[in-house]
């Protein structure tokens, strides 16, 4: 397969639209063959690329212009920016310039390849980030409940658990409950000890959840309405009082919010689905 039959739809951010009918700059010039051609800075200022940038690509042989004017000019045809707008889609994706001449230009390259190699990188990349992200987050709240504690410590008691995550929805939803006032007095003073025991209990709790999931138990079984339970009374014990309506509607946040789904997913595919459905026979069997 040649790659330069390969065809695909670049981000919209990515594409050109160079006609003649844009405005200034593009004021094209219709040579006697009849083709439309474009100078350097036309080409430059729409695609947002430098005029050294198109110069760099013509002097390496990834982008070489069509054609000259009179003057000895770079002159691009449309050919030549349909090529322009495919490196530019490698180019976003990280992709060095050697790898994109190759893609464009080698006869025996494989796309599909390359992107699914790209993509592994930009995936670990953004996974990356969100923990960096999910990093700063924990060190605010740690700060906002005023615990002071050494950056070594705020890694090892949030790690990627978050504690006061769930309250600042449930006053969201909940305001006229004050529970969010309530988890802010019990926590104000807790400390690292106190965060440590915190994260052994829900890890320990969330890996018997993972057990039972994997043992194919029904999320109304007893055995999982009981963990739904404990995951109650945990809530209630370190934050607020976690009536039965309130943890249905945590339940449901736990499957609407993507932020909540992701970090149940993480410990055990659909944990977050089976977790609502077990609290809510939980709640039922408790009416």
């Amino acid at each position: 397969m040649r790659v330069t039959a390969y065809r695909f739809s670049p981000p919209r951010a990515l594409r050109l639209h160079l006609t003649q009918r844009d405005p200034s700059p593009w004021e094209a010039d219709r040579e006697g063959n009849g083709n439309v051609s474009y100078s350097v800075g036309q080409v430059a200022a729409v695609a947002g690329v430098t005029k050294r940038t198109l110069h760099h690509y013509d002097e390496i042989g990834l982008l070489v212009p069509s054609g000259r004017s009179p003057a000895g000019h770079r002159r691009y045809e449309e050919a030549d920016l349909d090529r322009l707008q495919q490196i530019r889609f490698y180019r976003e994706l990280g992709f060095p310039l050697d790898e994109v001449a190759k893609l464009l230009d080698d006869p025996d390259a494989d796309p599909t390849e390359h992107l699914r190699r790209q993509h592994g990188l930009l995936t670990g990349r953004i996974d990356r980030l969100r923990e960096m992200a999910a990093a700063v987050e924990h060190a605010m709240e740690a700060r906002k409940m005023g615990i002071t504690l050494t950056p070594e410590e705020k890694f090892e008691v949030f790690g990627d658990f978050d504690p006061d995550a769930y309250t600042e929805e449930v006053e969201r939803r909940w305001g006229d409950c004050d529970l969010y006032e309530e988890s802010r007095r019990r926590t104000a003073g807790y400390g690292k000890e106190d965060w440590l025991r915190i994260k052994e209990e829900t890890d320990a709790l969330n890996a018997r959840i993972a057990a039972l999931m994997a043992e194919e138990a029904a999320p109304g079984s007893e055995a999982a309405m009981d963990l739904a339970e404990e995951h109650r009374r945990l809530i209630g014990a370190h934050w607020y009082d976690c009536t039965y309506e309130i943890h249905l509607g945590l339940a449901e946040m736990y499957v609407a919010d993507e932020r909540f789904t992701a970090t149940y997913d993480a410990i055990r595919p659909g944990m977050a689905a089976f977790l609502r459905d077990a609290i809510v026979a939980n709640a039922a069997r408790r009416a």
